[in-house]
């Protein structure tokens, strides 16, 4: 197969771009211990591992390629020409990490193989820091032995907790669901979720107490019990959406924001599904009783009462057009979250009325063509 000078060169300039270090037995002692701490990676081209590791070995080098003049990331093939090296420090599987200070002192890298470890062993122990971009602030509140009382215990608050452990692949694999439910329920002031490294030897007591012997263990600690429940449930975001709404009395939505019945009360509904298919004279004695009814109902009468309000002094259209600017909002969803969830509450109590017409105009056309 012929290839095309372009191509060649293309492939020759990717390859050289690796800002990896490629030692040997004979270059190895002219650059480690020269000046210049390193992390060396002593691999072999067949080992599984050791080709897993490759690219996030790669990450890790541009993550210091701006600092090249004060670390360096490395690799020797110990199975090839680096044989030697590796026999001189002792290598005897693949692949083994070390290392390497300014003055060529050694010593093993035994934490994780993921870049962010690695990222930041680097960062301690060269003083220098990655180029790579920090993640954003967790989304669920995070306890530790100093925080959990004040948290999980409090009795003003109902709170779902996750003990987790870094290395723990469940655990991974649940993290972007369960910062997604933490930041759908952020607005509820006490309905939490957090989470708890469970792994952390300083919170060791905690993991013995609540019996946290596998990772993820998720409890809900309620207002009514601080006694915990073990969580049963499934671990999509819907699953843990719909426990935490129905423990916490919450109306939060899949994917952020409130549900299509917040807001709702069905005493009102009752009165809005008779209000919008009465005549003039039906619907001012209906807007009385709901008035005399907000004193003693929640917040969210007040929005029934305003729609009717509209409707009585003429304002026939007002429903159905401030329901179509208020679906228009909610779409763009560029307001701070309370403001998206007042408006939602108002959408919701607007689609009381016409749903409810809808459904007591199709009840009144079946009575008439059963006549």
């Amino acid at each position: 197969m012929l290839f095309s000078i372009p191509f060649i060169a293309t492939l020759v300039a990717s390859v050289a771009a690796s800002n990896v270090v490629e030692l040997n037995s004979d270059t190895f002692d002219s650059v480690i211990g020269k000046g210049k701490p390193a992390l060396v990676e002593f691999f072999a081209p067949w080992c599984g591992h050791c080709k897993n590791l490759a690219p996030v070995y790669e990450q890790l080098a541009d993550a210091f390629s701006h600092v090249k003049d004060k670390v360096i990331i490395a690799k020797v093939d110990a199975d090839g020409d680096g044989k030697a090296a590796g026999k001189k420090y002792g290598v005897t599987g693949f692949p083994t990490l070390k290392w390497f200070d300014a003055e060529g002192n050694h010593e093993p890298y035994e934490s994780g193989r993921d870049l962010d470890s690695l990222a930041a062993f680097v960062t301690k122990k060269s003083g220098v820091k990655s180029n790579i971009k920090p993640p954003p602030p967790p989304e669920t509140t995070i306890l530790d032995i100093h925080t959990f009382d004040s948290i999980a215990l409090d009795p003003s608050k109902n709170v779902l907790v996750s003990f987790t452990a870094p290395w723990c692949g469940h655990c991974k694999n649940l993290k972007p669901t369960y910062e997604k439910v933490a930041a759908t329920f952020k607005p509820e002031s006490d309905c939490i979720v957090a989470n708890i490294d469970a792994d952390d030897k300083k919170n060791s007591d905690l993991s013995k107490k609540y019996g946290v012997s596998g990772y993820p263990t998720i409890k809900f600690f309620s207002k009514d019990n601080k006694e915990p429940e073990d969580y049963q449930g499934g671990r999509s975001e819907a699953d843990f959406v719909a426990f935490l709404n129905e423990n916490c009395g919450t109306q939060r939505a899949v994917g952020g924001g409130l549900n299509d019945q917040a807001g709702r009360l069905s005493e009102f509904d009752a009165l809005a599904s008779k209000f919008f298919a009465a005549g003039a004279e039906a619907r001012d004695t209906i807007f009385k009783q709901a008035s005399a009814l907000t004193a003693s109902a929640g917040a969210t009468s007040k929005h029934y009462l305003r729609v009717m309000e509209k409707v009585v002094n003429g304002s026939e259209e007002y429903v159905q057009k401030e329901a179509t600017r208020l679906a228009k909002i909610l779409e763009k969803r560029n307001l701070a979250p309370a403001k998206l969830d007042e408006i939602k509450i108002k959408a919701n109590i607007l689609s009381a009325f016409t749903e409810k017409a809808g459904e007591v105009k199709e009840k009144v056309a079946r009575a008439e063509s059963e006549l």
